[in-house]
């Protein structure tokens, strides 16, 4: 099945998990480093301009952003706060990455987690810790390399081949792709993923 990713709709904020909206349904989250461009990735998915906030400024990610899929309730995107850039007090960047651990962790109807890395920096510390609450749990995750227009095609190409490498332990859970938000490139792909995902909404 092929969902119209345009007509995501903000569905509310949430500082906590309690917060949240009720546990049913299919959610996939994005995460990411602030400024690895997860914001611009889900804006560029959904074919909208400001669904996600974008900023000169990592970090504005602050609360758990919650999107329905137009009516359907039953089908939610999430945006997780960003992480390890920001430029805010030590206390608040850990209280963030409590709420995200145990979002990942607890959350039900979460069916499947885009890992948002730039392709220049990817894997980086946080990026791996992530990568091990998803699998602590068999949590499938799909790595968007954004900003690959940054790099020349057969760089990019390389550093794609690098990550597939690097995460063969994790294959059978994580796949990977090159993308640019700047260039709509990879989002046919990234809808083809979060499609297989949203289709089981209610199973």
């Amino acid at each position: 099945m092929a969902f119209n990713y345009s007509l995501a709709r903000f569905l509310t904020s949430a500082p906590t998990l309690a917060r949240c909206p009720e546990d049913s349904g299919v959610e996939v989250a994005f995460a990411g480093r602030s400024n690895a461009g997860k914001s611009s990735a889900i804006n560029t998915i959904t074919q909208q301009k400001a669904l996600a906030r974008t900023s000169k400024t990592p970090g504005r990610t602050q609360l758990i952003n919650v999107f329905s899929l137009g009516e359907d309730s039953e089908r939610r995107l999430v945006d997780l706060p960003g992480y390890g850039y920001a430029k805010v007090p030590e206390k608040v960047k850990l209280e963030w990455q409590r709420h995200l651990a145990e979002y990942l962790q607890k959350r039900a109807s979460l069916k499947g987690l885009v890992l948002v890395m730039d392709v220049r920096h990817p894997l980086t510390e946080f990026d791996l810790a992530l990568l091990d609450v998803a699998d602590e749990r068999d949590l499938p995750v799909h790595i968007l390399l954004t900003k690959a227009d940054k790099l020349k095609q057969g760089a990019a190409k390389n550093a794609l081949q690098q990550v597939r490498s690097r995460l063969r332990e994790w294959e059978d859970l994580v796949s990977v792709q090159l993308f640019s938000a700047l260039k709509r490139q990879g989002v046919e792909e990234a809808h083809r993923r979060l499609d297989g995902w949203l289709e089981h909404a209610g199973q």
